[in-house]
């Protein structure tokens, strides 16, 4: 599972990282965790706002931080 985090390092970014940690540990999933904080990249995503959560290629949270319940939600329908 490969899911990517966009957005530019804001504290916003950051709690993203940190829920979709405890979720994934919480789930034991073995997954890939990528940043992508450079704007150029972020807008090929075709993404205006930040955070953003992407799990295999489908944004699944845009421009809010999900709860560790809500990750754990859509990593578990995978």
């Amino acid at each position: 599972m490969i899911i990517k985090i966009l957005g530019a390092g804001c504290p916003k970014c950051e709690n993203v990282e940190k829920n979709l940690n405890i979720a994934i540990e919480e789930l034991n999933i073995d997954a890939q965790i990528e940043k992508v904080e450079e704007l150029v990249e972020i807008v090929k995503y075709g993404v205006m706002t930040t955070p953003t959560l992407i799990i295999d290629g489908e944004i699944k949270f845009r421009g809010k931080v999900p709860s560790v319940k809500e990750i754990k939600g859509v990593l578990t329908k995978q």
